[in-house]
């Protein structure tokens, strides 16, 4: 029978749909083709098709570009989005009759690798160290300029993840606004005592949800999982934000994450995917966490009018398949 399952500690719900079970072999889908690197803005060689570089990775130095030089042979490379969703330039809000304020913000794109076709199931223990560095870097930076409130960090891989371009690179988009579903979250731990992720993964790493764990993090397929194979990392020690991370946790968090895409590509085919680092800077009480999940199903009506999902695949068959070696 289906099972209408909540979230751990908010007013959310799933609907884990037994009769529609499906095993890894029924999401299998083709690797796309590559597409040719001639034009591709992102790979070496291509630097001055893109707006300058705020920050480039190049052997252990942090570099920018000029008017007059292109930093070359890098690493990493971060740049301000073409077609940014906010503008880092104060603007007066027409006035509409409701709500309104300002969409002052920064949209970057993290370009991961110079090298066209990678992927980070592909990447060394240097290489995944290294990106997860600028993740911590670039959030530390985007939450030192004033009036912003939270950076949101993600990665779309994939056209149905929404991807546009095929190299692989991340986003963030600094706001000035904390998001609801954040503000959410924060009332609910704020309203009970001891942290409630804390809870969470102190029960699940004895329950049959458990994908993997490793010195510094655990890898989970939540109890109400609303997407086929859904996948939760978090620190096993209490941190509540990614800039707080260590070296040594930014090693583990990266191993972690090429583990479980790595597990998409050999169950699934390489999907197309989403993963989302959820952190509040500034509040202790908040526990970093960071989501994926591959691009399996489409929500349609059903979920857009309840915010309800059905999910084919109960998160304890994925979690079976995903620690499977």
């Amino acid at each position: 029978m289906s099972e209408i399952r909540k979230h751990y500690f908010l007013d959310e719900y799933c609907i884990i749909a037994t009769e529609r079970s499906k095993r890894p072999s029924d999401f299998v889908s083709k690797k796309l083709e590559k597409s040719s690197v001639t034009d591709c803005v992102f790979c070496a060689g291509n630097e001055g098709k893109t707006p300058p570089a705020t920050a480039v990775y190049k052997k252990g130095d942090i570099l920018k570009d000029t008017k007059k030089e292109l930093v070359e042979g890098w690493e990493v490379r971060c740049i301000p989005n073409l077609y940014p969703a906010v503008s880092n330039e104060f603007a007066k809000p027409v006035l509409s009759g409701w709500e309104v304020q300002e969409g002052f913000g920064f949209h970057e794109v993290i370009v991961e690798s110079p090298t066209h076709g990678r992927t980070l199931s592909s990447f060394s223990d240097n290489e995944i160290e290294l990106l997860m560095q600028v993740y911590r870097d670039r959030l530390y930076y985007y939450h030192s300029k004033k009036n912003i409130q939270y950076v949101s960090l993600f990665k779309n891989w994939g056209e149905c993840a929404g991807a546009s371009l095929e190299h692989i690179h991340s986003q963030l988009i600094a706001l000035p606004i904390l998001p609801p579903v954040l503000k959410r979250e924060q009332a609910a731990i704020h309203a009970v005592d001891g942290c409630p992720y804390c809870h969470m993964i102190e029960k699940e790493t004895k329950s049959e949800r458990m994908v993997r764990e490793n010195k510094d993090f655990v890898a989970i397929a939540p109890y109400a999982s609303r997407y086929p194979f859904e996948v939760w990392i978090l620190p096993k020690h209490h941190v509540n934000h990614l800039t707080n991370c260590t070296a040594e946790m930014l090693r583990s968090l990266g191993e972690m994450i090429r583990f479980v895409l790595l597990k998409y590509e050999d169950l699934l085919g390489f999907p197309s995917y989403n993963y989302m680092f959820y952190g509040i800077f500034g509040d202790d009480s908040y526990h970093l966490n960071m989501r994926c999940h591959p691009i399996l199903s489409t929500p349609a009506g059903f979920e857009k009018n309840t915010d309800i999902y059905i999910n084919t695949v109960t998160p304890e068959d994925a979690a079976l398949y995903l620690k499977f070696e």
